[in-house]
């Protein structure tokens, strides 16, 4: 354990910021798993609506640094390319 104050308040912070991301990437999780259950069920409206609020989130997530802008790219192709398949 730090003994100087301003690296406890260091820890701190990198809690809370662990904390957070780590809240983030589960809401991008839960948003990609929404998504595939909607393609599952043949819900090609609702899947759509589900990969525009994924996409959104994705790539403000990108942005902010929490996935690679690359990551997030490819993601995000890969599900559309599903979503293309599912509605033909």
């Amino acid at each position: 354990m730090a003994n100087i104050k301003s690296a406890k308040k260091r820890i701190n912070v990198i809690n809370k910021k662990t904390a957070n991301n780590k809240a983030k990437k589960s809401a991008m999780k839960t948003a990609e798993k929404r998504f595939l259950e909607a393609i599952e069920s043949g819900d090609f409206a609702q899947a759509e609506e589900k990969f525009k609020y994924f996409e959104k989130k994705m790539t403000q997530s990108a942005a902010s640094g929490l996935f690679h802008k690359n990551a997030a790219s490819r993601k995000i192709s890969r599900l559309r390319k599903r979503l293309n398949a599912a509605a033909e």
